[in-house]
């Protein structure tokens, strides 16, 4: 069991913090005590104001620079998987959500809390419901009712990229693609048409589906459509007349999401294909200058996002974002979900000293 964690110490080591905050449960829809401690702790900030909307707290610096700059983590875990508490093995520190991220929210709540004066302005969101439903997502409910809190000169979300910068992101698209059979009794099959083995001309054309790999402002992206699910029959004795298979369509941020509708329903030409969600993906922007001061305090070249995450928000407002994090994501959401010490201090100190 873990000790309940009474307050948060905004002052102690960063890794200290991180497992502070994994000791915390805060499953998607569940984060009020996370809230909680985190308004709490930054409530003692005097060079910060602090605003609550629901469980996303936002604090800023009002310093009057000419630039702002906005970090922005999420406080939500997707559910446990007998990864709580936290423990350490070696240099790395394991427990739910150590890298999908409350490392990253550990590294901006240090900087919020001990860089009373920054070099440029900065807003700090600390929000709610990344990992469910768009409707529900903090950032989200910002754009939508508060979106002044969301104006900067660069977002930098504290996603997991290994302590360097993943920018941009791609979109995302899933459809259902529907094969239409006849149905009829399984003893007298010859009566009807089978759509699930109709479905296997939908499967080749996934299987021989070459996947784009386009060069975005100087990065690559790789495209990937793929089925990730199939649904058909009613019953063991029951020829099959419906067959849907969802299928995901990963593409690159030079696409719009007008493109990528366009193209799925192009690649199943002849078929019944249904939208059922889609989000566009952003642009690296590198070019910007905010994010090209970054990107060089970094110094490590930048790698393509692969995967959706919230820059696309900020993208959608015209405002350049870059993924830079502790942790590796591919281990986010897994149940040995853990983060490398050394990354957690890397991103602090690179944070630090382009800030301070």
């Amino acid at each position: 069991m873990a000790t309940a964690v009474q307050t948060l110490d905004l002052s102690t080591d960063v890794v200290a913090l991180t497992a502070a905050l994994i000791d915390v449960p805060s499953q998607s829809h569940q984060e009020a005590q996370l809230a909680d401690l985190v308004q709490a702790a930054l409530a003692g900030c005097a060079h910060l104001s602090v605003q609550r909307f629901g469980n996303t707290i936002v604090a800023q610096t009002h310093l009057g620079h000419s630039e702002r700059v906005l970090l922005g983590g999420h406080l939500d875990t997707v559910p446990a998987a007998d990864n709580i508490p936290h423990h350490f093995e070696g240099d790395r520190l394991y427990g739910l959500g150590s890298c999908d991220m409350k490392g990253g929210v550990a590294v901006a709540l240090r900087l919020a809390a001990t860089i009373p004066t920054p070099n440029r302005d900065v807003t700090y969101i600390f929000y709610e419901c990344e990992e469910v439903a768009g409707e529900f997502n903090g950032l989200q409910k910002l754009a939508d009712e508060q979106p002044e809190l969301l104006e900067a000169d660069l977002a930098i979300l504290m996603e997991p990229s290994n302590a360097a910068v993943e920018a941009g992101c791609q979109g995302t698209l899933r459809a259902e693609i529907s094969v239409n059979g006849v149905r009829a009794h399984s003893a007298r099959s010859w009566l009807g048409e089978n759509a699930v083995h109709s479905a296997v001309n939908v499967l080749q054309i996934l299987g021989s589906y070459v996947p784009r790999r386009p060069i975005v402002d100087g990065l690559e992206y790789r495209e990937g459509l793929n089925a990730v699910a199939i649904n058909a029959g009613i019953a063991g004795n029951v020829i099959p007349d419906s067959c849907v298979v969802t299928v995901n369509y990963r593409f690159a941020p030079d696409r719009s999401t007008a493109d990528a509708k366009a193209h799925v329903e192009a690649v199943f030409a002849g078929y019944d294909v249904v939208v059922v969600d889609l989000a566009a993906g952003a642009r690296p922007g590198l070019d910007r200058p905010a994010a090209a001061e970054f990107v060089a305090a970094v110094g490590q070249a930048p790698a393509p996002k692969f995967g959706w995450t919230d820059v696309a928000r900020f993208s959608a407002m015209g405002t350049p974002a870059l993924n830079f994090g502790p942790g590796d994501p591919s281990l986010a959401h897994s149940a040995d979900e853990h983060v490398p010490l050394e990354q957690l201090r890397a991103c602090e100190l690179q944070l630090r000293t382009w800030l301070a």
